[in-house]
Formats: structure tokens, C-alpha cells, sequence
């Protein structure tokens, strides 16, 4: 099968990464790519948001199977236009994805049926916004309604911050289109974790659970950032808690979807915030995390063409997916400022011409680099993700921490503290 993979992070290295395992691939692309990915597959010029462009190469091409990583295309319809085209793809609809593309959306479904979620209220008028807020006091959630690329949301401790926060937004249009309407939400006090899920419209097949690093600094301080690091499994979902959140909340939303009449086929990543009165919805994502990604492939045993397959297919529900008994730890190296500005273009030392390091129970996906006359430079605010397997996390973490110490760049940073909470069972 030959396989487009749409996207240019570390998590479409490593869906290439993967993908390129199956003994049904028979060439993999991807539109754009990176200088990493173009170690593995054909980099296509052309941009995610390029829809017929990529319809009209893709069906030159006579590309199998078609993967779409990032949301923007998701949310402005690829799907929907490969599928008219007559090509195979794997993601959800324009409809579907708007529970990314929304946050009112998600929230408005989630209050009809029931879905334990945050309370909330949403606004397009910084005034009352903040007006609300002055009401309800902090600790107060801030979130843009549209895509920010994960940056959008604030969680205001004081007022003074949750105020600047709606004029960032809405008055000085930091996100434009995306903040010009605001989801502002109660403060839930519990701990974080991710939990993917593949689905067919029909059946809900979970993923291993994750947690993920937001906070730019050690100690989850700074602004939140797309990632700066993860692990799987995570140490605080066991196999009955993942039963509880498929029953009350992953399924759930599926069916809600379909008696609106939209069908969701792909990945329904659900962003939670594990309280004393149970798992509450934090947000959705309508596809493959960053860096999620990088911690449950390596773990992930089954052919993930068959999955895909499976989803696009409506046959999920005679698939079972198998774990690898390692655990997963990667550490996402960022260029200095990130997640605000930064330079790029900086020499990346310890990689060889692979992009890679000589251990075999790590890989390097890269984020945000290129590769120029031999040399690998790096181009974006996350640049690399180091992912080691181990026998427990503080293996995993010892052998990531061992092989970035032996990478470096200008400016490079990174949390030090990535599995310190699975390491000491916090």
C-alpha cells in the first residue's frame, strides 16, 4: 500500500515511524514533513491546509491510505474532501471534528447529554466575560473557542490574570479568529491525564492512558505549551477506571454525536481532570496527541494499518489492541522561548545522519528540524522528542535523560522532571 501521512510534528514521525513497520506499506509520504521524517519517507511540498492540492497529488498518486495528523486540516474538512474524491482516509469528518474545532460546541454537547464536564459559560463580549469573572473569582479557566494549537488556554489563579487573558484574547485577537470567542469554566482540582481512543462512529476501543507535561517549566509552572513531554501508561489509570471513563464519557459522546447526526470515525482524544467526584472532560481533541503519540506507538503491538483500517471499515468492534510491557518516557527538546518567541536555524549536535542516536531502546522524532547539506538544523518551537523504552518509568527515564544530554543546540530546553510523578507514585 502506498501511504500519505498529512503533518510535519513529532507526531507524524512517529505515525511514519510506525506505519512504515507494516508489511503492507509499500512506500510512505508525507505533505510536509520534516527533515527527520525525510530520513523515512518522500516529503511532499505542500502545505496541511492545501486541500485540493492534496486530493489532486493523492489521487495522482493513487495513494491507499491517507493519515491526517494535525487538526487544521481535520477541521477544515479533509476528510470530507478525500472521501468525495473517492480516497481511503483515516479521521474524522468536518462535523465531527468540530469537537477540537469548538469548545462551545464540545461544551453545549456535553451539558445536553450529561457528560461530567466543568461548568461553564461563553461569551463574545469581553465586558460581560470579565464581568463574569469578577463574579465568579479565581482560580477561573480562560479558553479560546477555536484552535490555538494548544497555547489557547489560560488558568487564571488571580484576577488581574484572568482579566488580561480576555483581552489578550478577544481585545488584542492573540489567536484572531479563535479567541474572539471565549469558554470561561469552573477550576477543577485533581490531576491530568490523557486517554485516547479509537472509534468507528459505533464501537469505542481505548488506548493506553497518558499523561502529558503542558507547563513550559519544571514543577508544571510557566505557560502551557503543545507538550513538553509524556509517559505511558500512566501510574493513576488502572483497567477499571478505564472502563469508567470509556461508560461515562467516551461512549457517551460518541452516541450524543450520532442522535445529532454526525458519525465520528478516528481517534476522540479526551483531555481529563481526575477529581474526587470522578474523571471530568477537560476538552477534546479529534485526533492523535503531541506527544502523546510518541509514548503509545512504541507501545502498541498490532499493525496500525489494520486499525486504521478497522475504523474507516466500521469493524472495530472484532479488533483487540496489545500493549508492549515497557514503559514509555519522552522528553520534548524546545528551542529557548518557547512557547513564545524563538530563533531557528540552530546547528543540532550528537545526531547521525538518520537523525538518530546508537541506542536501541531509543527513538528520536522529530519535531521541528531540517536537514541542510549534511547538517541538522533546527526549524520550529518543539525540535525533537527523545522516547526510550524501559522495564519501569525510572528505567525509561534514566535511558531518555542519558541520550539528551548527548544531544545540544543554542538555546535548547527541556523539563527535567518528565515521569517524576509515575517514578515516585505521585
Amino acid at each position: 500500500m502506498k501511504i500519505l501521512v498529512i503533518g510535519s510534528g513529532g507526531r507524524e514521525h512517529a505515525l511514519v515511524w510506525k506505519l512504515a513497520q507494516s508489511p503492507k506499506t509499500t512506500r510512505i509520504y508525507c505533505a510536509p514533513g520534516n527533515g527527520g521524517i525525510g530520513r523515512m519517507a518522500e516529503l511532499v511540498p505542500l502545505p496541511v491546509d492545501d486541500l485540493d492540492g492534496l486530493v489532486e497529488w493523492a489521487r495522482k498518486e493513487q495513494i491507499d491510505l491517507t493519515v491526517v495528523g494535525p487538526e487544521v486540516p481535520l477541521a477544515l474538512g479533509i476528510v470530507d474532501c478525500f472521501e468525495k474524491a473517492g480516497l481511503r482516509i483515516f479521521g474524522p469528518s468536518k462535523a465531527a471534528a468540530r469537537l477540537e474545532g469548538s469548545k462551545s460546541f464540545a461544551k453545549n454537547l456535553m451539558q445536553k447529554y450529561g457528560i461530567p464536564t466543568a461548568t461553564y459559560q461563553v461569551f463574545t463580549d469581553p465586558g460581560e466575560a470579565k464581568a463574569y469573572i469578577k463574579k465568579k473569582g479565581t482560580p477561573i479557566v480562560i479558553k479560546a473557542d477555536g484552535l490555538a494549537a494548544g497555547k489557547g488556554v489560560v488558568v487564571a489563579r488571580d484576577l488581574e490574570t484572568a482579566l488580561r487573558a480576555v483581552e489578550e484574547l478577544m481585545e488584542d485577537e492573540k489567536f484572531a479568529e479563535a479567541g474572539k470567542k471565549v469558554v470561561i469554566e469552573e477550576f477543577l482540582q485533581g490531576v491530568e491525564v490523557s486517554l485516547l481512543a479509537l472509534t468507528d462512529g459505533s464501537a469505542v476501543l481505548p488506548m493506553t492512558p497518558v499523561h502529558d507535561h503542558k507547563a513550559v517549566y519544571d514543577g508544571d509552572k510557566g505557560p502551557n505549551t503543545g507538550g513538553m513531554g509524556a509517559f505511558s501508561p500512566s501510574h493513576l489509570v488502572d483497567d477499571n477506571l478505564v472502563t469508567r471513563i470509556k461508560s461515562e464519557i467516551l461512549e457517551p459522546t460518541i452516541s450524543a454525536l450520532a442522535k445529532e447526526g454526525i458519525i465520528y470515525r478516528g481517534v476522540l482524544y479526551a483531555g481529563l481532570m481526575l477529581t474526587e467526584e470522578g474523571p471530568k472532560v477537560l476538552e477534546f481533541n479529534a485526533r492523535f496527541g503531541d506527544p502523546e503519540t510518541q509514548v503509545i506507538l512504541p507501545r502498541l503491538k498490532n499493525d496500525l494499518i489494520e486499525v486504521m483500517e478497522a475504523v474507516i471499515d466500521g469493524k472495530l468492534a472484532d479488533l483487540e489492541l496489545t500493549w508492549k510491557e515497557n514503559k514509555a518516557l519522552t522528553v520534548i527538546l524546545a528551542s529557548g522561548g518557547y512557547p513564545l518567541a524563538y530563533e531557528k536555524g540552530k546547528l543540532i549536535y550528537g545526531l547521525d545522519q538518520k537523525g538518530q542516536v546508537q541506542d536501541e531502546d531509543v527513538i528520536i522524532f522529530h519535531a521541528g528540524t531540517k536537514y541542510v547539506d549534511g547538517k541538522w538544523l533546527t526549524n520550529g518551537g518543539r525540535v525533537l522528542g527523545v522516547t526510550a523504552l524501559g522495564k519501569d518509568f525510572a528505567d525509561a527515564k534514566k535511558k531518555a535523560y542519558d541520550v539528551v544530554k548527548r544531544i545540544s543546540f543554542e538555546g535548547q530546553h527541556y523539563r527535567r522532571d518528565i515521569g517524576d510523578k509515575a517514578v515516585n507514585n505521585l
